[in-house]
């Protein structure tokens, strides 16, 4: 895909004489211009922007009249409305936030603009009007009943405002409604127990308010909702039974509330669940062993409830964070939580567990919180445990040892102390007696230590409080969720967006109007990071124009690509075809990018140690393995350019089939730039096609990469990467061969390094007949480390 990242300034590129620029043909290199400011991808798609944003129709006079009392009723503390003047200017893009559609407003977005007073009841004066972001502004006030009759109205962001009072029951009464967001506001009143009109809306966030009252049961009849966010209000009451129903809800947040009652088995039926937190409320009862079978599941929190019973043997490689702590749980920790290779927080403190910790849990890589303190737990701490966490994450088991210098399992007798030499058995001491003074000053010493304890309690208190009252109230964990599989939205352009499934949710009118930076470019167009209006990130790829294939046979071929999941293959989230043939590719997002710049372009003072690189190697392997065996797929342009890495470091590989939505001559062109590079295998100068044995090829590039630290694109005295390393061994200076930072430790890594060379070095055979399988590389690597036989995520992933 290419994250190498063009940093600086990207232009707004819509000026009010030029509202269709697009950047079809920007340059590479950073573009700056006077008061620059972020990219909208809106703006990407060029050539049908000019209808929506740009449009020349003069604007209604009922739209106009109703933009100035929307005017009128805000305060403009720095001057940011100055625009809105000319009613000729209102559809033209002169009028700042406004967007038109034949001279009639269909969003205003005036978000992070210091906006003070209230919304206009006028507001719904706007029958046309889609989107209203006001969020990240200092508006008070109560919420017009208007805004809610609004027949189009789709994406409502008022969120991180001062707005009060409570919802109105015409909030129910919108039929396009697909997202609101009234977050971190000081709304109350009770949460209106009406089922919505609009079957369409998908994400709800009421989260960090004052909302009182029980939970709506009529909400667990809204087909389409992925994202329920309630977290942080004073909810009381029992999750409806009936909650069960929400069969694409992917997040579930209840946290700080006042709920009561057990949790329903239902839920379970949430088989798209990826995030549930219950915590901090007043749950008791046990947790459903049915939420073992919910594979998707990602983080669960259930702390700080009075929840009891056993823990389920949770079984999903995909779950990443559990907390339980400061609850009744009892029994032993299962040892199937040693199999949930993604986690990365345990959390199981204040609670009465028993019996010795798993030393499974102590083969978890990715784990790097663990806290099992105050239970009942005993045995040895492993020593796995010992040397990556400190003493607090196991104090509190008075059983339990092994884990600090003060708690060894058994005390040597040479130094334990005879009787004899104890001071206290001295007999002169045996019979003094404490004088009246004596209990004075122990008596006053005891008061004022209990007088400084209440000091710093009460102090620790109104810290806290204050803390409490002055924090961004906005859930960073929060996690955006997907639509429906192969979900079609054609949003305000006429495009079409068809969603397949992911860990973001958006319209097409998000996407387009989301900001972005431009990350790279290569033989099949740019790449952007696309940041949405809700704070998620999305990769975005905007293919060339007029080297795909035809709409008819893109569309076949893109759907098939969607389907392909694996824990080392970039997923495809979702795509979009715009009206005038524009096409937009959506994947996740990787935030360490590609493997090239990872290596290439990072500062000294960042050191890639060996398990990473080993890792690394693996994981391209294990998803070349998929592609080759299980997809009958070849990659044909595997380089460290289109490896990419997540936020621990795994790595993903990038531009999966997408030569099969592209012209032959296209195609064509991709090989020879591969070639270029250093990646393309020799054979491949005759032949048209890539298969297997050329992709193997590129993997052995990558491995000499990352073994040597050098880019295959830079040849030495005329060598490519692969003749240098032969060259080099050929003269038995192998230790020369590696990266300087692979030799700091070469008692312990040397054997795997040589043999990892070994193998590369087979990988690029000029003859393809002596190239090793894929399956065959993984099989070596395996040899060469056991530990990568254990690792899992090697299945198809299904989310």
């Amino acid at each position: 895909m290419g994250y190498e990242a063009k940093h600086g300034s990207l232009t707004h590129f819509l000026s009010r004489n030029h509202p269709s620029i697009g950047i079809t043909n920007q340059p590479s290199t950073p573009i700056s211009f006077p008061n620059a400011a972020s990219l909208f991808l809106f703006f990407i798609l060029s050539s049908h922007l000019l209808v929506v944003s740009g449009s020349m129709d003069e604007v209604t006079l009922s739209d106009y009249s109703a933009l100035q009392a929307v005017k009128q009723d805000l305060v403009d503390f720095r001057g940011v409305l100055r625009t809105w003047k000319d009613r000729n200017g209102v559809c033209s893009g002169a009028w700042v936030g406004i967007k038109c559609d034949q001279g009639q407003v269909i969003a205003i977005q005036l978000p992070w603009k210091g906006l003070g007073g209230k919304i206009s009841s006028k507001m719904g004066n706007l029958p046309s009007l889609r989107r209203i972001s006001l969020h990240d502004n200092l508006l008070a006030g109560p919420i017009p009943q208007s805004l809610w009759l609004l027949p189009n109205l789709r994406g409502v962001y008022l969120f991180n405002n001062r707005l009060s009072g409570s919802i109105p029951p015409s909030l129910t009464q919108s039929p396009s409604l697909q997202n609101l967001d009234l977050s971190n506001n000081q709304l109350n009143g009770t949460i209106p127990n009406i089922v919505f009109n609009s079957s369409k809306i998908y994400r709800f966030n009421l989260s960090h308010n004052a909302f009182s009252g029980s939970l709506p049961p009529s909400f667990g009849l809204l087909p389409s909702l992925t994202f329920l966010a309630l977290q942080h209000n004073n909810l009381s009451g029992s999750i409806p039974d009936n909650w069960g129903g929400f069969v694409e809800l992917t997040s579930f947040a209840l946290d700080h509330n006042f709920l009561t009652g057990s949790i329903p088995t239902s839920l379970s039926k949430m088989r798209n669940l990826e995030k549930i937190n219950l915590g901090h409320n007043h749950i008791d009862g046990v947790i459903p062993n049915e939420f073992v079978n919910l594979s998707r599941l990602q983080i669960l929190d259930l702390s700080n409830n009075a929840i009891k019973g056993s823990l389920p043997s949770f079984t999903s490689s995909n779950l990443s964070v559990l907390i339980l702590d400061s609850n009744q749980l009892n029994g032993p920790i299962p040892a199937t939580v040693g199999n949930l290779s993604s986690l990365t927080q345990l959390r199981l403190s204040h609670n009465n567990f028993s019996g010795e910790i798993p030393k499974s849990i102590g083969k978890l890589k990715n784990l790097d919180s663990l806290n099992v303190s105050y239970n009942s737990l005993s045995g040895s701490v492993d020593s796995s445990l010992t040397k990556k966490f400190n003493s607090s994450s196991f104090v509190g088991n008075v059983e339990l040892c092994g884990y600090s210098i003060s708690t060894p399992c058994s005390l040597p007798s040479s130094i334990s102390p005879s009787p004899s030499a104890l001071p206290w058995t001295n007999k002169k001491h045996e019979k003094r007696k404490l004088s009246t003074k004596d209990i004075i000053l122990i008596a006053a010493g005891a008061l004022l230590l209990l007088l400084l304890i209440l000091c710093c309690s009460l102090l620790c208190f109104l810290i806290r409080k204050k803390a409490a009252r002055s924090k961004p109230m906005k859930d960073k964990t929060e996690i955006s969720m997907p639509v429906p599989a192969a979900a079609a939205d054609a949003g305000e352009t006429g495009g079409k967006l068809v969603h397949f499934s992911g860990t973001s949710v958006f319209t097409a009118d998000d996407l387009l109007c989301a900001t972005a930076e431009i990350m790279g470019k290569s033989s099949y167009g740019t790449s952007y990071k696309a940041t949405l209006e809700d704070g998620n990130m999305v990769a975005v790829k905007r293919l060339r124009e007029k080297v795909t294939k035809a709409h008819k046979e893109f569309e076949s071929e893109v759907s098939e690509l969607g389907k392909i999941r694996h824990a080392y293959v970039l997923a495809l989230r979702a795509y979009y075809l715009g009206p005038k043939g524009e096409k937009l590719l959506v994947f996740d997002y990787m935030p360490h990018g590609s493997l090239a710049s990872f290596l290439h372009a990072r500062g000294p003072e960042s050191v890639i140690n060996w398990s990473t690189r080993l890792n690394i190697i693996a994981g391209i392997t294990k998803g070349l393995v998929f592609l080759h065996n299980q997809e009958n797929m070849v990659h044909g342009n595997l380089t460290s350019s289109n490896v990419l890495l997540d936020e621990h470091k795994n790595p993903a590989i990038a531009d999966v089939g997408l030569s099969r939505l592209m012209t032959n001559a296209s195609n064509t062109n991709v090989v020879a730039t591969a070639g270029t590079l250093g990646y393309r295998a020799p054979e491949l100068s005759k032949l048209k096609n890539a298969n297997p044995k050329t992709d193997v090829y590129s993997l052995g590039v990558i491995m000499l990469e990352l073994l040597t630290g050098k880019s295959p694109s830079e040849a030495t005295d005329g060598l490519d990467l692969p003749q240098w390393v032969a060259s080099i061994v050929k003269e038995e200076w192998t230790n020369q061969v590696f990266d300087l930072e692979l030799m700091r430790d070469p008692a312990n890594v040397g054997g795997e390094l040589l043999n990892t060379m070994k193998l590369a070095m087979h990988c690029v055979d000029p003859s393809p007949e002596e190239r090793p399988e894929a399956g065959q590389v993984l099989e070596k690597l395996q040899e060469i480390n056991p530990e990568l036989a254990q690792s899992s995520g090697d299945a198809s992933k299904t989310d």
